[in-house]
């Protein structure tokens, strides 16, 4: 029997009160704090408890041990393409894909407020940072030395009167300014987070499929397989190889498809697909 209040207020005090009490959701990712993944984290589980790893093989351990409900990973960057160690653990650990989430990477410079630039002598950043701001910073700051530290986030302890450093436009200090505008390179800069649940496949509506494969090592083994995706008219959005570790000079098949996974038409599809291929495995769905 559903319990009766005497007016809302009452409702709402009730409701805030059992919140409080039930088990907060956890998310595991790749820190440090303020990281873009952290970030990312916080845009697709709001409200969820954060905990930062050392490593992505961290983030899933503690998804497959139900340390955490979900994982958030980067799976790809728009310049750089697919990053191989996320990938190699969605092929060969018991989770899938539910959502995904692009993040535009917006670099900006930071320093104390009042530091005057034309006196930095030192510039801290991650290494891709250096690498993707090389032209702004060439311009800006051409006397400087660039130094690379392990995590963008940690650039903050670095600060002082002489040095700056290159964080994302999301993190913030006390005392700390950022430049008012991304000094990117290339400014079409953008990764794509992925939401992972534990557990297999499981058949939901979607707009998106993504699958892993690895054909026969014959020629033409490729070719049969796209041609299954072309039978059924499924639009391929995706698709990148990565090298097998231990099966030197064979190939495993990233694919991502338009598709309904609900649709018995992409499930036919599938199924063939399964059954073509030496090895097969859904790894999410999505919309």
């Amino acid at each position: 029997m559903d319990k009766l209040y005497a007016n809302e207020a009452e409702k709402l005090r009730d409701e805030q009160q059992t919140a409080a009490f039930r088990p907060r959701m956890k998310v595991s990712c790749i820190g440090p704090e303020q990281g873009f993944s952290d970030y990312a984290a916080g845009e697709l589980c709001k409200g969820y408890g954060r905990t930062l790893c050392r490593s992505f093989a961290e983030a899933v351990d503690l998804l497959g041990r139900g340390e955490t409900d979900y994982a958030v990973l980067p799976v790809e960057n728009s310049i750089t393409g697919g990053i191989q160690p996320v990938l190699e653990l969605l092929a060969a650990s018991d989770v899938f894909v539910t959502e995904e989430y692009m993040l535009h990477i917006d670099r900006r410079v930071a320093m104390f407020e009042g530091t005057d630039v034309s006196e930095i002598e030192t510039v801290y950043a991650h290494e891709s940072a250096l690498d993707e701001c090389a032209a702004y910073l060439q311009a800006n700051f051409p006397k400087a030395s660039l130094v690379a530290v392990p995590a963008a986030s940690d650039c903050l302890s670095y600060l002082g009167k002489r040095a700056a450093c290159i964080v994302g436009a999301h993190a913030r200090g006390d005392g700390v300014v950022l430049s008012p505008s991304n000094i990117t390179d290339d400014k079409q800069n953008f990764t794509r987070f992925i939401l992972v649940r534990r557990g297999g496949a499981e058949i939901v509506p979607s707009a998106m499929v993504f699958l892993c494969a690895v054909c026969a090592h014959k020629p033409g083994s490729l070719l049969g397989l796209l041609k299954i995706f072309r039978s059924y008219s499924l639009n391929l959005t995706r698709i990148e190889s990565r090298p097998i570790k231990e099966s030197f000079g064979e190939y495993r098949f990233f694919i991502e498809f338009a598709g309904d996974l609900s649709n018995s038409r992409v499930q036919k599809a599938l199924s063939e697909a399964r059954a073509y291929c030496a090895q097969f495995k859904l790894l999410g769905a999505y919309l």
